[in-house]
């Protein structure tokens, strides 16, 4: 089990309600996980407690057996890998650059990368399919390309999980659907993949396990099939969603009725 998280409860200030309210959740290597939810749900935040960004102040959060809140955030960006809404970059480091800040988690304070780190670069570079991006600068490529950069860049240091903060969020419809496939070939290849998203046809494109905020901070996470219902994300989002099987894809699809 890469994460355990039981009866998780978070609070931005003691004087209000809490965001995350009784969160239970399991995440296994050569998974998807995609966590749904209205905007304030509480999906960011379930995020940044899992990357130690945030100290949760009740319940159990565990990372390979060990507690999160004990962990440094160095030890937690050794074994997970993560790829932000939006990375904003005002300097014009070339891709390979990019890529090689990802090996921070397993250098010296005051060492720099060496031969090892830059052949890993290269490699997570190949496994993305944009080695011949590797001396352009990062800000002159497209938007799916950089969220290519920065899915090799997380898992440049070999982590047992990958987390995307809605990794579709600002890509054009071509691009939306290259990175779905990519995180899906991450999945397949062993990591543990969690990604949020506002979109349920994502989390049946992908399978796997879905979890699903509800407007009081509460979860309910089961296999893709159980949560994603026309009563849940109804109920949720509060309009008259649909899901539809089309024939001709093979597949259930998430349906709006005309305006």
């Amino acid at each position: 089990m890469i994460y355990e998280i039981e009866n998780l409860y978070f609070s931005y200030r003691s004087s209000l309600k809490p965001v995350l309210n009784g969160v239970s959740l399991t995440v296994k290597e050569g998974g998807v996980t995609c966590v749904l939810g209205r905007n304030g749900a509480g999906k960011s935040t379930l995020l940044n407690c899992m990357l130690g960004l945030l100290k949760t102040q009740r319940g159990s959060l565990r990372l390979l057996g060990k507690e999160v809140n004990g962990l440094s955030e160095r030890e937690i960006a050794a074994d997970v890998g993560y790829v932000p809404q939006m990375i904003s970059n005002s300097f014009s480091y070339t891709v390979h650059e990019f890529v090689l800040m990802g090996c921070a988690s397993r250098i010296g304070l005051f060492s720099k990368p060496g031969k090892r780190e830059r052949e890993d670069a290269e490699q997570a570079l190949r496994e993305l399919g944009i080695e011949d991006l590797a001396r352009r600068p990062y800000t002159e490529i497209s938007g799916g390309e950089r969220q290519k950069a920065a899915i090799s860049r997380a898992i440049i240091s070999k982590p047992r999980a990958v987390i995307f903060d809605e990794p579709t969020a600002h890509l054009d419809y071509g691009s939306q659907i290259l990175v779905l496939k990519i995180i899906k070939e991450l999945a397949e290849k062993g990591y543990a993949v969690v990604m949020t998203t506002h979109n349920p046809d994502h989390a049946l494109l992908l399978g796997g396990r879905t979890a699903l905020f509800d407007e009081n901070g509460a979860l309910v996470s089961e296999d893709t099939e159980s949560v994603v219902t026309r009563e849940n994300l109804s109920r949720v989002y509060g309009a008259d969603v649909r899901l539809e099987y089309i024939e001709s894809l093979g597949r259930m699809a998430c349906v709006f009725p005309n305006l």
